[in-house]
Protein backbone atom coordinates (compact mmCIF):
# COMPACT_ATOMS: atom_id res chain seq x y z
CA UNK A 1 0.00 0.00 0.00
CA UNK A 2 1.52 3.17 -1.17
CA UNK A 3 2.52 5.82 1.42
CA UNK A 4 -0.09 9.27 2.05
CA UNK A 5 3.28 11.40 1.19
CA UNK A 6 3.83 9.37 -2.27
CA UNK A 7 0.20 9.53 -3.09
CA UNK A 8 0.12 13.53 -2.16
CA UNK A 9 3.66 14.15 -3.80
CA UNK A 10 2.11 12.20 -6.35
CA UNK A 11 -0.86 14.13 -6.93
CA UNK A 12 1.06 17.38 -6.75
CA UNK A 13 3.58 16.34 -10.07
CA UNK A 14 0.19 14.89 -11.75
CA UNK A 15 -1.29 18.36 -11.00
CA UNK A 16 1.47 20.42 -12.34
CA UNK A 17 1.82 19.01 -15.03
CA UNK A 18 -1.64 19.08 -15.71
CA UNK A 19 -1.99 23.27 -15.01
CA UNK A 20 1.23 23.81 -17.28
CA UNK A 21 -0.49 21.51 -20.21
CA UNK A 22 2.42 18.95 -20.53
CA UNK A 23 1.71 15.24 -20.77
CA UNK A 24 3.32 12.57 -18.75
CA UNK A 25 5.75 11.87 -21.86
CA UNK A 26 7.08 15.49 -22.25
CA UNK A 27 7.78 15.80 -18.53
CA UNK A 28 9.41 11.85 -18.69
CA UNK A 29 11.39 13.46 -21.66
CA UNK A 30 12.39 16.25 -19.87
CA UNK A 31 13.43 14.39 -16.84
CA UNK A 32 15.25 11.39 -18.68
CA UNK A 33 12.69 8.29 -17.83
CA UNK A 34 10.24 6.52 -19.21
CA UNK A 35 6.41 7.37 -19.00
CA UNK A 36 5.29 4.43 -17.03
CA UNK A 37 7.78 5.79 -14.55
CA UNK A 38 5.77 9.16 -14.37
CA UNK A 39 2.27 7.25 -14.14
CA UNK A 40 3.34 4.98 -11.51
CA UNK A 41 4.99 8.48 -9.24
CA UNK A 42 1.93 10.41 -10.00
CA UNK A 43 -0.34 7.18 -8.54
CA UNK A 44 2.43 6.97 -5.46
CA UNK A 45 3.32 3.52 -6.75
CA UNK A 46 6.73 4.18 -6.60
CA UNK A 47 8.34 6.81 -4.36
CA UNK A 48 10.14 9.59 -6.11
CA UNK A 49 13.76 9.93 -4.86
CA UNK A 50 15.17 13.42 -3.99
CA UNK A 51 17.22 14.09 -7.19
CA UNK A 52 14.43 12.80 -8.93
CA UNK A 53 12.15 14.82 -7.54
CA UNK A 54 14.63 18.11 -8.11
CA UNK A 55 14.65 17.13 -11.34
CA UNK A 56 10.78 17.02 -11.75
CA UNK A 57 10.02 20.57 -9.78
CA UNK A 58 13.04 21.48 -12.56
CA UNK A 59 10.73 20.41 -15.66
CA UNK A 60 7.58 22.04 -14.23
CA UNK A 61 9.33 25.16 -13.14
CA UNK A 62 8.43 24.69 -9.20
CA UNK A 63 10.19 24.74 -5.92
CA UNK A 64 10.91 21.19 -4.41
CA UNK A 65 8.62 22.45 -1.88
CA UNK A 66 5.49 22.80 -4.07
CA UNK A 67 5.34 19.23 -3.82
CA UNK A 68 4.69 18.78 0.03
CA UNK A 69 2.35 21.76 0.32
CA UNK A 70 -0.93 21.02 1.77
CA UNK A 71 0.26 18.00 3.19
CA UNK A 72 -0.58 18.19 6.46
CA UNK A 73 -4.37 18.56 5.23
CA UNK A 74 -4.32 16.04 2.85
CA UNK A 75 -7.53 13.67 3.09
CA UNK A 76 -8.93 15.86 6.03
CA UNK A 77 -12.02 16.66 3.39
CA UNK A 78 -12.02 20.12 4.93
CA UNK A 79 -13.44 22.92 3.68
CA UNK A 80 -11.87 26.96 4.11
CA UNK A 81 -14.33 27.84 6.28
CA UNK A 82 -14.54 31.55 4.78
CA UNK A 83 -14.81 30.63 1.29
CA UNK A 84 -16.12 27.18 1.11
CA UNK A 85 -13.74 25.81 -1.21
CA UNK A 86 -12.14 21.95 -0.52
CA UNK A 87 -8.80 22.32 0.83
CA UNK A 88 -7.08 20.13 -1.72
CA UNK A 89 -8.44 22.41 -4.71
CA UNK A 90 -5.88 20.97 -7.12
CA UNK A 91 -7.32 17.59 -6.72
CA UNK A 92 -9.94 19.05 -9.37
CA UNK A 93 -9.02 18.37 -12.68
CA UNK A 94 -12.09 20.71 -13.78
CA UNK A 95 -10.74 23.40 -11.55
CA UNK A 96 -7.49 23.24 -12.58
CA UNK A 97 -8.54 23.16 -16.33
CA UNK A 98 -10.67 26.42 -15.98
CA UNK A 99 -7.39 28.15 -13.95
CA UNK A 100 -5.59 27.28 -17.57
CA UNK A 101 -8.60 28.84 -19.38
CA UNK A 102 -8.45 31.48 -17.36
CA UNK A 103 -5.45 32.36 -17.70
CA UNK A 104 -5.21 32.04 -21.60
CA UNK A 105 -7.65 34.94 -22.05
CA UNK A 106 -6.45 38.29 -23.07
CA UNK A 107 -5.50 40.39 -19.23
CA UNK A 108 -8.67 43.17 -19.94
CA UNK A 109 -10.54 40.09 -21.02
CA UNK A 110 -10.11 38.27 -17.56
CA UNK A 111 -10.17 41.06 -15.45
CA UNK A 112 -13.55 41.90 -16.55
CA UNK A 113 -14.45 37.97 -16.46
CA UNK A 114 -13.08 38.11 -12.47
CA UNK A 115 -15.28 40.76 -11.81
CA UNK A 116 -18.68 39.16 -13.68
CA UNK A 117 -17.39 35.63 -11.34
CA UNK A 118 -17.67 38.05 -8.46
CA UNK A 119 -20.72 39.57 -8.88
CA UNK A 120 -22.01 36.04 -9.29
CA UNK A 121 -20.59 34.47 -6.62
CA UNK A 122 -22.02 37.62 -4.24
CA UNK A 123 -25.43 36.75 -5.31
CA UNK A 124 -25.25 33.24 -5.26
Amino acid sequence: MPHPVDVHVGKRIRHRRWLVGMTQQQLAERVGIKFQQIQKYETGANRVSASRLWDIADALDVEVSFFFEGLETEGSGREDAQEGVPADLLGDKEALDLVRSYYAIPENQRRRLFDLARVLSDVA
